[in-house]
């Protein structure tokens, strides 16, 4: 019976081996195909993200060169549009040049005058020997127009007692002493450009004594001495009002000053920065924003400076003078509250006188007014092509950037590829 039940107790032994063999050929199956199932998961995942990065490289190498193209094509109009206007300002040169050569006999004498009126003032600013604007006349008149073209000098408009004129002779030396001899001699430029290239420095901080102002004081026999003024016109804040209607001259429309009972005070003769006279080619287009020499250098120097008759009329006349006054016999007041009392004084260097070109027909001054504006726009022009080929370059080196970064991509996916296709071939050979 014994063995028997032996038999019998041993007989489920085989089954449980059985089945704990299958269940781990199973568990070993389904091992496997999780394996392989993550493996190719993974190779997806990675097939794309090399897909989106491949899109996102060529949309943005696309970007950028709809950008160059952009910008080539911004450059070939502004190009267009700059010889236009060489064009146009040839003609407008050409037609001038014929009025000076068929009115030069006409005008001989008044020019005459008027060149004695600015050999006069050159003359009284080459007398400050060792001042900025005495080495600059200095310069004019050995060199002539061609100092306007050195580097130094193309941006400098000339010295403050250059740049207006005046009629009155005693309406001269007032302003002239209002002023001050250091402002007459100063020196007015367009831009801040101008005014750097006027003095330079070392490292230590100290005056460049070989360039600038300085060498060329040195290079003409005048050593420069001391502190000048120089006047940026682009860095003034200009006059935001009106213009006199229907005026060559552009005269600033200031509001008439109103005594308590609302009457113009008696000897009240007009303002002072409406009282020069400006040069035609200096009425626009000398800031980057088109204004001239009236609303920006000459408002910025008188503002709203009164001129009265008589120093009596100017004192009863204090309730409605804001911003000071003056009076033909002398009186002064530099601004309200503020009074310059004692004799006056002689102040050497002066206005020009304006010569009679006021007989210049008016088709004339607007043809000259036109060639100025296209001149002005043509700079313009030119800096919005520095500006645009620089923008131009900028994407041009983002794009050869981008390529080269594509071109690294492509051979790393290349790679990968490659060794995936081995890897699969390995796997597809490997016995299972």
């Amino acid at each position: 019976m014994l063995p028997s039940n032996n038999q019998f107790s041993s007989q489920p032994r085989p089954s449980a081996l059985v089945d704990s063999t299958t269940s781990m050929q199973v568990d070993k199956n389904e091992a496997s195909f999780v394996a392989r199932d993550e493996m190719q998961n993974g190779e997806f995942s990675q097939a794309k993200s090399i897909i989106e990065s491949s899109k996102k490289l060529q949309d943005d190498l696309r970007m950028l060169g709809m950008k160059i193209k952009q910008h080539e094509d911004s450059i070939k109009l502004l190009k267009t549009q700059k010889n236009k206007l060489d064009d146009s300002i040839l003609d407008m040169q050409v037609m001038l040049g014929k009025y000076h050569s068929s009115s030069a006999p006409k005008t001989e004498n008044k020019d005459q005058l008027h060149l004695q009126s600015e050999e006069e003032t050159t003359e009284q600013i080459l007398r400050h020997e060792k001042s900025a604007a005495g080495i600059l006349c200095q310069l004019k008149t050995r060199h002539g127009t061609q100092a306007s073209h050195l580097t130094l000098t193309k941006d400098v408009l000339g010295p403050v007692a250059a740049l207006g004129k005046v009629d009155d002779e005693n309406l001269s030396r007032l302003f002239s002493e209002y002023l001050g001899v250091q402002t007459m001699l100063a020196i007015v430029c367009k831009t801040y450009e101008g005014i750097k290239a006027l003095e330079t420095y070392n490292q230590d901080g100290c005056i460049d004594k070989t360039s600038g102002l300085h060498g060329l004081g040195a290079s003409v026999g005048r050593s420069l001495d001391g502190r000048y003024l120089v006047i940026c016109l682009e860095s003034l804040r200009p006059y935001a009002g009106d213009f006199v209607a229907d005026d060559p001259q552009r005269r600033l429309d200031l509001l008439m000053p109103r005594l308590p009972n609302g009457e113009c005070p008696p000897g009240f003769l007009g303002f002072a920065v409406n009282m020069i006279h400006v040069d035609s080619s200096n009425l626009f287009y000398d800031t980057a924003s088109g204004d001239g020499l009236r609303e920006t250098l000459f408002y910025n120097l008188f503002s709203r400076l009164q001129v009265y008759r008589t120093r009596a009329e100017m004192v009863l006349a204090l309730p409605c003078i804001s911003e000071g006054a003056v009076s033909l016999d002398g009186g002064m007041i530099r601004s309200p509250g503020v009074f310059s009392l004692g004799s006056r004084e002689e102040v050497d260097v002066r206005f020009l006188k304006p010569s009679a070109t006021s007989d210049v027909p008016q088709n004339y001054i607007e043809t000259e007014k036109q060639m100025k504006e296209m001149r002005w726009e043509k700079e313009k022009l030119v800096e919005d092509m520095k500006r645009e080929l620089a923008l131009l370059n900028s994407v041009k080196f983002n794009f050869e950037s981008k390529k080269q970064d594509f071109v690294k991509f492509l051979a790393q996916s290349s790679s990968y590829a490659t060794q995936h296709q081995f890897q699969a071939a390995r796997d597809r050979s490997t016995p299972r």
